[in-house]
C-alpha cells in the first residue's frame, strides 16, 4: 500500500477536523450570500478552496466554519450575525453532507453518520464590542471558539500584528477568557501577541486552541507560536492547529509579502482583499515578482518540530481555506490533506499519531471544555463586568 493510499483509508475512520475555513467570508465578499451563485454542491475550484466534493475527497469530518469580520466593519456585531446566518444557510442546504455540530458528542455522531460536522468560530474579540452579554449571544447562536484578536489589537487585548498597547490581556480581557471557560467556548490564540498568549493561559482554567497557527522557530513571523507556549499546552491540555498559508509556513514568503501587501495598499486595496479585481493586482505583481512557493513538506516540517515542542496529544490541522490567497503545493484546496498525511507517514509518523492529529485531539479539547463549563456554571454566574468597571483607562 503506497503511503497515499495508506493516508486515505485513515482518513476513513479518523477524519480531518480543520479548525479554521473563511468560506463565509469568501461568499460573503464574492456574491453577497448568493448560495445559488457559488453552490457548494458542485465543483467551485474556479472560485473557491472548498466545495463539498472536494472536502469528501480531502477526508474531512469535522470544520469550524469561521465567522470572521474585518476589525474596521462599521457594526461588526450585525456583520457577524450575517456571517452565523451565512453557516445556518449552508446547514440548512445541503443536511445530506454537513450536519451542525456544537458539542464533541455531535463531532462524533457526525462521523457515525458520514456526515461533515460543522462547528463555528468568530475570528476577533472585535465581533464582540465589548460585551460578555454579546459574547453569550454568540454562544448560544453556536459559536464555539473565539478568536482573542484578529489583526488588529482590541481594547482589552494585543494583537500579533498590531503596536503593543494592553501589555497582553487587560483585567477585562481576563475576565473575558474566564466567561468563556464558564460558557464552554474554546479560547482561540491565534492572531494574539505572544504575550496575549501567555495571559490567556495563566488565565484560562480549559484548554486554548490555535485555530490556524504554525512554529515561530520554523518560520519567525509574528503569528506563528514560539516554543515557551507550544511547551505550555501539555499543562494546558490544549493544542495548536498548523495552518498552510505560505506567508506563515515559509521564510522567503515572509518578505515577498510584505512587498505584495505594500503593493496592494499602493493600488487601493486591503492587502487581504481577495476579490477579483484585487487579485488582479496580485497576480500581476506575482509576474514580476515571481512568489517563493510552499509545499506539502514545508508545513510538515512545522508539525514535525510543533511535535517536539509540544507532543503529539497537542496538534490539530488548520488550513485557512478560502482566507488566504496562496496556497502551497500539494495544499491546493481542501482536497489536499490525503498529501499532508501521506507526507507524515513517510517521514515515520504512525496511524495512531496521524489520528490524534486528523481527529482525536480535537474532540478531546472541545470535550474538555465542555467539562471545564459543567463544573463553572455550578459555582460562577454570568458575568455582567464590563470594560469601564475593570479597566482604568477604557473610562
Amino acid at each position: 500500500m503506497t503511503s497515499q493510499e495508506a493516508a486515505r483509508e485513515l482518513l476513513r475512520e479518523f477524519p480531518v477536523v480543520d479548525g479554521h475555513n473563511d468560506l463565509p467570508w469568501a461568499l460573503r465578499e464574492q456574491v453577497r450570500y448568493d448560495l445559488d451563485a457559488r453552490d457548494i454542491a458542485a465543483d467551485q475550484s474556479a472560485h473557491l478552496h472548498t466545495d463539498i466534493p472536494r472536502l469528501r475527497a480531502g477526508g474531512v469530518g469535522a470544520q469550524y466554519w469561521s465567522v470572521y469580520v474585518r476589525t474596521d466593519a462599521p457594526d461588526p456585531v450585525a456583520a457577524t450575525l450575517e456571517q452565523i446566518d451565512c453557516v445556518r444557510q449552508l446547514l440548512a442546504r445541503h443536511p445530506e453532507d454537513l450536519r451542525p455540530a456544537l458539542t464533541a458528542a455531535d463531532m462524533e455522531a457526525a462521523r457515525g453518520e458520514g456526515r461533515i460536522a460543522s462547528l463555528m468560530g468568530a475570528e476577533g474579540g472585535h465581533s464582540i464590542a465589548n460585551s460578555l452579554g454579546t459574547l453569550r449571544g454568540l454562544h448560544n447562536l453556536g459559536v464555539r471558539y473565539m478568536t482573542l484578536t484578529h489583526n488588529d489589537n482590541v481594547d482589552w487585548a494585543d494583537s500579533a500584528t498590531d503596536e503593543p498597547k494592553a501589555g497582553g490581556l487587560t483585567a477585562f480581557g481576563r475576565e473575558v477568557v474566564r466567561e468563556m471557560n464558564r460558557l464552554g467556548m474554546l479560547v482561540d490564540l491565534s492572531h494574539v501577541a505572544a504575550t496575549t498568549m501567555r495571559d490567556a493561559l495563566d488565565a484560562s482554567s480549559a484548554p486554548v486552541i490555535f485555530s490556524h497557527s504554525s512554529a515561530r522557530a520554523v518560520c519567525d513571523h509574528p503569528r506563528n507560536v514560539p516554543d515557551d507556549v507550544l511547551e505550555r499546552l501539555p499543562a494546558n491540555g490544549g493544542m495548536a492547529m498548523v495552518t498552510f498559508v505560505p506567508k506563515f509556513v515559509l521564510q522567503a514568503a515572509v518578505d515577498w509579502t510584505a512587498a505584495a501587501d505594500e503593493n496592494m495598499r499602493a493600488h487601493g486595496f486591503h492587502h487581504l482583499d481577495t476579490t477579483a479585481e484585487a487579485m488582479k493586482v496580485h497576480r500581476a505583481f506575482e509576474e514580476r515578482h515571481p512568489r517563493p512557493v510552499a509545499t506539502v513538506s514545508t508545513v510538515a516540517d512545522h508539525l514535525d518540530h510543533m511535535r517536539e515542542a509540544a507532543g503529539i496529544d497537542h496538534l490539530g490541522i488548520g488550513g485557512d481555506y478560502d482566507g488566504t490567497a496562496f496556497t502551497p503545493d500539494g495544499l491546493a484546496d481542501v482536497s489536499g490533506y490525503p498529501n499532508l498525511l501521506a507526507e507524515l507517514l513517510d517521514r515515520g509518523w504512525s496511524k495512531a499519531d496521524l489520528a490524534k492529529l486528523t481527529w482525536k485531539n480535537a474532540v478531546r479539547v472541545l470535550d474538555a471544555a465542555e467539562d471545564v463549563a459543567r463544573g463553572l456554571q455550578a459555582t460562577r454566574s454570568p458575568s455582567n463586568a464590563t470594560i469601564e468597571s475593570l479597566d482604568a483607562s477604557a473610562g
